[in-house]
């Protein structure tokens, strides 16, 4: 299998039909073996009426069906998991990413050896300052921190090998972070291309405000965990030891400094008890210990499976 289009959907009916003619029609162009990998993320409308209907007429089709809502992290996940393609690109259902960009984004994979492309829309038809200008925030933030130069990091238009879907892991709503998740896992050559962006023509956004709040904060749980995630004592063991070696000896200087004023100097001092740098160091030393105990804890939770990756899928093709 040459290519694997994978497409999340929630309550897109309307727009199947026309984007799966779409996609036959610019892939069977490119004579390449290929499949289209439907994952209905627990659609309220006929959205899975649709793709079984499809699926009937051309084998080439493929359906997942959640039994509810879960996001569109998880219908990524599964869909990678099912992927049989070389190359993997993955769009959206709304028709706004264009079909028109696969035998390029394909190209780039197959031929100039990039492990990843992310599209980038340069003109966007969103609203100006519900989406388009948290997103330009969203996406400058995340360049500073992660260190990747993409413009457009949320693009859910993108291409990959399949060993980099095979070799991440998609969970909660960190979608938005898959090339920084593939950075991590070693996959460096990391590419852009301008894609064609298309004004909304069924339905409405499933996204809000929120989830640029959601956003910055899977962007430093993620940024965590690429550099701690398998080894968490190497940052909690650090940062508590130093903070219990800084008020141990903040504590020694001060029992030390009152006995020198009192066996050596025979001058009265003050009770250590009643001197704020007792406090601090004592604060200092208990904080030192949590930390070095939530270092050991994580890698014990480390020892253990994760089942967060588990979702009931109610129907298969």
């Amino acid at each position: 299998m040459n290519l694997s289009l994978v497409i999340p959907l929630y309550n897109e009916q309307e727009s199947l039909p026309e984007l799966y003619e779409w996609i036959v029609c610019v892939a069977d162009k490119m004579d390449v073996s290929y499949e289209i990998v439907f994952v209905d993320d627990g659609s309220k409308d006929q959205s899975w009426q649709v793709i079984e209907a499809l699926a009937a007429k051309d084998k080439r089709v493929r359906g997942i069906k959640f039994q509810r809502n879960y996001g569109k992290s998880p219908a990524l996940h599964v869909g990678f998991e099912a992927a049989q393609g070389d190359v993997v690109i993955t769009m959206d259902a709304d028709l706004q990413d264009s079909p028109d960009e696969i035998p390029e984004l394909y190209r780039m994979i197959a031929e100039e050896g990039f492990d990843l492309v992310s599209g980038w829309k340069q003109k966007r038809y969103d609203n100006a300052f519900t989406k388009n200008l948290p997103s330009k925030l969203y996406n400058y933030t995340n360049r500073k921190i992660s260190g990747i130069k993409l413009h457009d990091m949320n693009c859910g238009l993108k291409a990959y090998k399949n060993k980099v879907v095979k070799s991440i892991e998609v969970y909660g709503e960190m979608h938005r972070f898959i090339p920084v998740m593939a950075k991590a896992a070693g996959f460096d050559k990391i590419g852009e291309k301008v894609v064609q962006h298309q004004a909304r023509k069924y339905g409405v956004s499933k996204f809000g405000w929120n989830r640029f709040i959601n956003g910055f904060l899977d962007l430093l749980t993620i940024s965590f965990l690429s550099k701690f995630g398998k080894r968490p004592m190497h940052f909690f063991g650090l940062v508590g030891t130093l903070l219990f070696l800084l008020g141990f000896g903040f504590a020694f200087y001060l029992g030390a400094n009152k006995l020198y004023h009192a066996f050596v100097l025979h001058l009265p001092a003050r009770l250590i008890t009643q001197r704020p740098s007792f406090y601090i160091s004592l604060t200092c030393m208990i904080i030192g210990s949590m930390m070095f105990l939530a270092g050991f804890i994580g890698e014990l939770i480390l020892r253990n499976s994760s089942i967060r990756n588990q979702y009931l899928i109610d129907k298969k093709i």
